[in-house]
């Protein structure tokens, strides 16, 4: 499987397992079931509520810990740099591991002081905590920041992205900073699969809609993608993604999509920066 490996201590594969809304046991067969077929990066939170089933996943599984990612990420109401390391101490008991891959800021918010938080959230890295920091749900003005005013060394990125949203001045920054950007809602909740063009390039490669839609953002440099999927035939199939090549005409189509259809948009959401 591709990864993606940067100067912040980040070794991620491009294609990992979504978790969200999976619970109990349901999670915890769906995670052994993925690492049974080749998957090797698992994405959670604590606001999943099912650090504990993945936990359970990783202690049952054959598969050795240190040959699995695992991101998990603190919720936006424990960013007090207190309340964040408490976080991780819990996510860590949860998952029964000694250290979590790539930690990231679940969600910002508007009264957090990011300098503190960022400085809280580096020194779980420094004590082994976390391989590699990261955050989530953050708009370019503050990704800028977070990464040039304070300096925080972020290894990773992760927003909503998919074929309906684009992303591009946040994959740009990105590229530039040597970050990751993982793309979660890949499947845009799988309305890929009704969109008349991405079935049409599916048909002429005789795969699934899906995969179309995850190929696209599996090709791109510096991206990865977290499709949740509970069976085993969609997990099969979304590992299978990762063999299938567009051509221009597919990207070119790909490209003329609207890119603003925006399907996460809790109420306390940052102000998007959806000039992309």
């Amino acid at each position: 499987m591709e990864h993606i490996v940067n100067r912040h201590g980040l070794d991620m594969p491009k294609l990992g397992l979504g978790t969200w809304p999976m619970v109990g046991e349901d999670c915890t067969r769906a995670v052994v079931q993925a690492l049974e077929l080749g998957y090797r990066h698992i994405d959670t939170a604590a606001g999943y509520q099912n650090e504990d089933a993945v936990g359970a996943a990783l202690s049952a599984t054959t598969v050795p810990r240190e040959q699995i990612h695992v991101t998990s990420k603190v919720w936006w109401d424990q960013l007090e740099p207190q309340a964040l390391r408490a976080s991780c101490e819990r996510s860590l008991r949860d998952l029964r591991s000694d250290y979590v891959d790539l930690f990231l800021l679940h969600w910002p918010t508007t009264d957090m002081n990011l300098r503190s938080t960022l400085d809280a959230l580096v020194g779980l890295k420094e004590r082994g905590l976390a391989r590699a920091v990261g955050v989530a749900n953050f708009p370019l003005p503050l990704l800028k920041e977070a990464v040039e005013t304070i300096g925080a060394p972020l290894a990773a990125l992760q927003v909503e992205y998919h074929v309906t949203l684009g992303q591009t001045n946040l994959l740009e920054f990105a590229r530039r900073h040597d970050m990751a950007l993982t793309a979660y809602s890949p499947l845009a909740r799988n309305r890929v699969s009704e969109i008349p063009a991405i079935v049409e390039i599916a048909r002429k490669h005789n795969v699934l809609p899906t995969q179309i839609a995850l190929a696209w953002l599996l090709e791109q440099k510096n991206v990865a993608a977290v499709p949740k999927a509970a069976g085993a035939a969609n997990q099969t199939s979304n590992l299978a993604s990762l063999d299938v090549r567009l051509d221009d005409e597919d990207r070119a189509t790909i490209a003329a999509l609207p890119k603003n259809e925006r399907l996460v948009n809790p109420a306390f959401a940052p102000q998007w920066d959806d000039a992309a």
